[in-house]
């Protein structure tokens, strides 16, 4: 893999993701057979949670241990960053101590100043503007269950967020159709659109929006959802909820869907709202193979990004 951080899923190529795809699903069958790679004994990572947690810092630190590197978390609490000392300082700092960077932060350009200042590897762990792991762990899910990816059809139903964003632009990578059903306000703006238009070196992008969300899964292979109010809208959470209401994944949207189609959501789940009991429950969820799959590509990007070999 040429890409030496991960921001923003500009910082990979199609070719690095299929590496990193393939490594993945190799140390996770090597983990299914008892065998833990140790080639990173004696690295540390250090991740750094501007925003509350659970998959990822779990997925981040077990995948570390695993590599039989060591990984060590600190919260906003504690460092106050940008606060107590500025953003180039601790990453300046955190850098002399750490081999690799996890940050999970509200502010894009947080993370863009650790990749600038640290002199180590950064890895984007979640900000407001894009959440590459998850929407490659989704991506991998995705090719375990169909096989290959190009003009497979990925609907998102609900806010076109961070994590849409993110799904959107590496299936314009890889050649997998994205659509996104939403309502007005909620969709993707021109100048995200061009970014990916210029990074992926096309005027016609795989990426759509349909208002109507049952037209939208008509074709899908995946129905995807998240939370209508992600960390940091809390004070728009109603207006939200209102505006959204026609956008639950229900039993209802999934007869729409092909009978093959399965559900995704990057959790947590806000039961009730955004998705159904019976069907975030039901038989053509793969919801939880994708929250396992956050610690198997993370611990592939990790081990890349540090030079692991398979």
């Amino acid at each position: 893999m040429h890409a030496k951080r991960l921001v923003s899923p500009a910082d990979l190529t199609a070719a690095d993701v299929e590496e990193l795809f393939a490594v993945s699903a190799e140390l996770k069958r090597r983990l299914r057979q008892g065998i833990y790679e140790q080639q990173l004994l004696g690295k540390t990572l250090v991740a750094i949670f501007e925003k509350a947690s659970l998959r990822t810092r779990l997925s981040f630190e077990v995948a570390m241990n695993q590599l039989g590197g060591r990984a060590l978390s600190v919260a906003q609490s504690e460092i106050k960053l940008g606060e107590r000392e500025s953003v180039p300082d601790a990453a300046r700092t955190v850098g002399r101590y750490a081999d690799v960077i996890a940050v999970r932060t509200y502010a894009q350009r947080i993370v863009e100043q650790f990749a600038r200042y640290a002199g180590v590897p950064v890895i984007n762990a979640l900000s407001d503007d894009h959440h590459p792991c998850q929407a490659l762990a989704d991506l991998l899910t995705i090719q375990e269950r169909f096989g290959d990816l190009p003009k497979r059809r990925i609907c998102f139903v609900g806010d076109g967020n961070n994590v849409a964003r993110s799904l959107a632009w590496f299936c314009a990578k890889l050649g997998a159709r994205f659509v996104l059903a939403a309502p007005k306000g909620y969709g993707f703006d021109e100048k995200f659109l061009a970014r990916v238009r210029k990074d992926v070196g096309k005027d016609r992008l795989p990426i759509s929006e349909v208002r109507d969300p049952a037209k939208a899964v008509r074709d899908a292979d995946v129905v995807y959802t998240d939370v209508w109010t992600s960390m940091g809208q809390e004070d728009k959470a109603q207006v939200r909820r209102v505006d959204l209401k026609d956008y639950q994944v229900n039993s209802e949207l999934m007869a729409a869907a092909p009978k093959h189609a399965v559900v995704m959501h990057c959790l947590p789940a806000h039961r009730g709202e955004e998705i159904t009991d019976d069907v975030i429950d039901g038989t053509q969820s793969i919801v939880f193979d994708q929250a396992e799959n956050r610690l198997h590509l993370q611990k592939g990007l990790i081990f890349l990004l540090l030079g692991g070999s398979v």
